[in-house]
């Protein structure tokens, strides 16, 4: 499997990102780590072009999620904030809806306003930072949607304990 590519245009009012490829895991940290980044210059209109992005596993589905749900929090009454998806593939969709976490995204189709330019350098990503994201994000799932606990709780221990683990003892 390629890893996932990430590219980046700033275009006032708005970012536009392209996702290429499989969002996975992997591909979370460093999806989480460049809208934090964007989030403390100012940006809070993300419009991501998922054209080219087939599936989204629950760890960035979960990412995805809270960051929906910071920016909301952020500018509530703010209209030209939050996350739009263009064109999600039929199966993202399924999966937003199935996880209960549609209703923070604005989804849309059509040709991609601009086409990002820049490519995102992905990092080099420790596995405790990696463990801590998919924690955090399955935590996200299971707060924004109750139903979603029965699918998650054991993912969130074996993570929690993992996670412990990897801990630097002090």
């Amino acid at each position: 499997m390629s890893p996932t590519r990430l590219f980046v245009s700033v275009a006032e009012p708005a970012v536009y990102l392209k996702i290429a490829g499989r969002a996975n895991f992997a591909s979370s940290v460093d999806f989480k780590t460049l809208v934090s980044e964007l989030r403390r210059r100012g940006c809070f209109r993300f419009v991501l072009d998922l054209t080219d992005c087939p599936l989204m596993d629950s760890t960035f589905l979960g990412v995805l999620a809270g960051l929906g749900l910071q920016l909301a929090q952020a500018t509530p009454a703010a209209p030209e904030t939050g996350i739009e998806l263009l064109n999600p593939h039929a199966r993202v969709a399924d999966l937003l809806d199935n996880l209960g976490i549609a209703h923070l995204f604005k989804t849309t189709q059509g040709a991609p306003p601009l086409d990002p330019c820049t490519e995102a350098t992905p990092s080099a990503a420790s596995r405790e930072e990696m463990t801590r994201t998919s924690l955090e994000a399955h935590q996200t799932l299971m707060a924004v949607q109750p139903a979603n606990i029965p699918k998650f709780k054991d993912v969130v221990q074996f993570l929690a304990e993992d996670l412990n683990k990897l801990k630097p003892r002090g």
